[in-house]
């Protein structure tokens, strides 16, 4: 009876440390793999957009996400719009990032592809792929895709910062576009900001936002090269912005090259940015 105890506790011990390691692994796999979503194998890029708004309560893990993300991207050509829409604006509490913009901006997209209303938190991956956007295995495999694209446009772009609290912006287009009905948007980004919501269905909360699209200028894509001047919002410092653009076809809505550019404070403004990515 002694003997058959003992085999039976050593039995146990060594399932349980058998399970044990196919758990850590089976982590160590997710993990791997998660990270395996962001691995820059091509010449592609992926320009994110993500629709979002202070008044919406299932619009902060969507925050969260691109957040994360943006992170974890390093250098690679993964771009990240965070654009807050305002039509929640009426139900409390008026998100002071939001801009009608934005939200003609989105159902511009749910004409593109065929939507029948328009929704937060909604991202858009190089203009042609939709989903929910707190759906991170979604957004990981869309990045994925994205960077193993051809990338047969390239985008170059440079930032020249004014004295009047403007930033004049200088761009290239390499490659065949391919129509006349092409467009190029510049977007200036505030990279993070943290709000005390006071009212609404985030009522009491704090909430951090990361890549917020401040101003958003389009032009047609006329020729190849060109400059536009973007301007700051008052009473901000440019330290930290940056100025992501991207070439869109209007008859389609899909993205065909993105960039960006940081926006640098030195002592001798007006000087070109050399950090053309």
């Amino acid at each position: 009876m002694k003997k058959i105890r003992i085999f039976a506790f050593v039995s146990f011990v060594i399932g349980a440390v058998i399970i044990s390691v196919a758990f850590i692994n089976c982590k160590s796999g997710a993990k791997t793999n998660q990270n395996d979503n962001l691995k820059f194998n091509g010449k592609g890029f992926a320009l994110v957009e993500l629709f979002t708004s202070e008044g919406c309560s299932s619009c902060p893990p969507a925050d969260e996400l691109v957040a994360k993300v943006q992170k974890e991207v390093g250098d690679k050509p993964v771009y990240i719009l965070a654009y807050h829409v305002d039509y929640w604006n009426r139900l409390g509490w008026k998100d002071v990032f939001s801009s009608a913009d934005y939200s003609k901006r989105q159902n511009e997209y749910a004409h593109w592809l065929n939507l029948s209303q328009v929704y937060t938190p909604q991202i858009v991956v190089n203009g042609k792929t939709e989903f929910v956007g707190s759906q991170e295995e979604r957004l990981r495999s869309t990045i994925k895709s994205g960077l193993q694209g051809s990338g047969s446009v390239q985008l170059n772009l440079g930032v020249t910062l004014n004295a009047n609290n403007t930033a004049s912006v200088q761009y290239k287009v390499e490659g065949n576009t391919g129509s006349a009905s092409n467009v190029i948007s510049l977007a200036l980004v505030q990279k993070q900001a943290v709000v005390k919501v006071e009212r609404g269905e985030n009522g009491g909360r704090t909430l951090a936002h990361a890549q917020i699209v401040r101003n958003l200028q389009t032009m047609p894509l006329n020729k190849n090269n060109g400059s536009a001047t973007i301007a700051l919002p008052a009473g901000v410092e440019a330290r930290g912005w940056e100025v992501i653009g991207f070439v869109q076809n209007t008859n389609n809505g899909a993205v065909l090259a993105a960039s960006k550019s940081l926006v640098k404070v030195s002592a001798d403004v007006g000087q070109q940015d050399k950090n053309i990515q």
